[in-house]
């Protein structure tokens, strides 16, 4: 016995139901699906002191094995960072940090500054850590969402701040100890 061939589709409007009670997307999918911005920077040159806004030794990751979303990335001037479209964007700063020998205790902390006007920069948020003896290792995360809602005006900066000023921020060419992840996740 032949089976004739349904259309579900015939005489129906709307939104088609699926599975477990959702609703079938009738539109909002991207071309390929996914990310449309991932861009990440590392400083690649190790560092004393304070440094708010890091304004040099940026470079976009470049080692094997690493990669970026090229097409449209995130540009970078002294430390500015630009985005290449509207959206809101995770932002995450990661830093490695060194207490020199003789500091009894030292805090670090990591920043992130965000401008909407491409002029007054403010910071909107900030991780803290302490190491006590000298040599200690530590590692930070700071991360934020960021509203872009003008690619002119709204921008970002990291930095770093140590109680102690002879505190070593590390830093490679060729791994990432100071790095700044972008991600675009969605529409403003």
């Amino acid at each position: 016995m032949a089976i004739d061939k349904i259309d579900v589709t015939k005489g129906i409007t709307g939104t088609l139901p699926v599975a477990n009670g959702g609703t079938g997307l009738t539109s909002g999918f991207v071309n390929g699906g996914g990310l449309s911005v991932a861009d990440q920077f590392r400083v690649n040159a190790t560092f004393t002191g304070d440094a708010d806004p890091i304004t040099s030794n940026w470079e976009r990751i470049d080692t094997a094995g690493q990669g970026t979303i090229t097409g449209s990335q995130m540009s970078e001037s002294s430390g500015i960072f630009t985005f290449p479209s509207t959206g809101i964007y995770l932002v995450r700063f990661i830093g490695g940090a060194r207490a020199y020998s003789g500091n009894s205790e030292t805090q670090y902390e990591l920043l992130i500054n965000v401008t909407t006007n491409n002029s007054a920069y403010t910071c909107i948020a900030e991780s803290h850590q302490c190491g006590s003896g000298s040599n200690s290792d530590l590692n930070l995360v700071v991360e934020s969402l960021i509203d872009v809602t003008d690619v002119a005006n709204v921008k970002v900066s990291v930095g770093v701040d140590a109680v102690e000023s002879n505190s070593m921020f590390l830093a490679s060419s060729t791994k990432n100890d100071n790095s700044l992840t972008f991600l675009r996740l969605g529409d403003t």
